[in-house]
């Protein structure tokens, strides 16, 4: 049999600066017992966020009110967690929601898929989709977390004009996107008065804007 005696001399390896680390440990404890504790008071105090902060999305408008999404679906490809739903269907002169062919019909986002990771908005070719900082999301059932178009689309700012009506006349869809339309015109809001039967349009209550060469 070996010989399981060891020198008296020799100190165990397994105890070998065991006091040391202990009394480390605790004077790490003892330190952070006297700090001022980090507390965040939400939501009685609400911590801006910072600038790019990924948050709830957000469907843009052009100046003049024209919708930014012209329905291609690359949103929906590029999500990894399958929360974008996309239909696209096309413009006509009757229905008019965006310069070109085609707009977003249905748009969904799934708020109990989405990881809030931005793929989509890097997929997005006219910058239709971007994120706000707003991140207070909830909703007593499953349905009110999937946000629909009317949900997501952004804010009408002064100069827009309620969708559908026609693109700024004399312009291209290229024009849109080069920022040569900074507004909607008296042609556009006589056009939707006409339709709506009404002398003005409730929308458009802002001056005539110009469409910069």
């Amino acid at each position: 049999m070996a010989d399981r005696s060891t020198d008296e001399g020799v100190a165990d390896p397994r105890r070998r600066g065991g006091l040391r680390d202990a009394v480390a440990g605790f004077g790490v404890t003892f330190k952070e017992m006297f700090r001022k504790p980090v507390t965040e008071y939400y939501p009685e105090e609400k911590v801006p966020t910072q600038p790019r902060f990924h948050g709830r999305h957000q469907l843009n408008r052009h100046p003049d009110g024209l919708e930014k999404c012209i329905g291609c679906e690359l949103c929906a490809w590029a999500c990894p967690a399958d929360a974008i739903y996309v239909e696209g269907a096309d413009n006509t002169e009757e229905e008019r929601y965006s310069p070109g062919e085609r707009y977003g019909r249905v748009y969904q986002i799934n708020y109990l898929r989405c990881i809030f990771c931005g793929l989509c908005i890097e997929a997005c070719p006219t910058r239709a989709l971007t994120m706000t900082n707003e991140y207070e999301l909830a909703g007593r059932s499953r349905a009110e977390m999937i946000y629909e178009k009317t949900d997501l689309l952004g804010p009408m700012l002064d100069g827009m004009l309620e969708a559908p009506h026609p693109m700024v006349p004399g312009t291209e869809e290229r024009d849109y996107y080069q920022g040569s339309v900074t507004g909607a015109v008296a042609e556009q809001r006589d056009w939707v008065a006409a339709r709506r039967g009404e002398d003005d349009p409730a929308s458009a209550s802002s001056e005539n804007a110009e469409v910069t060469p």
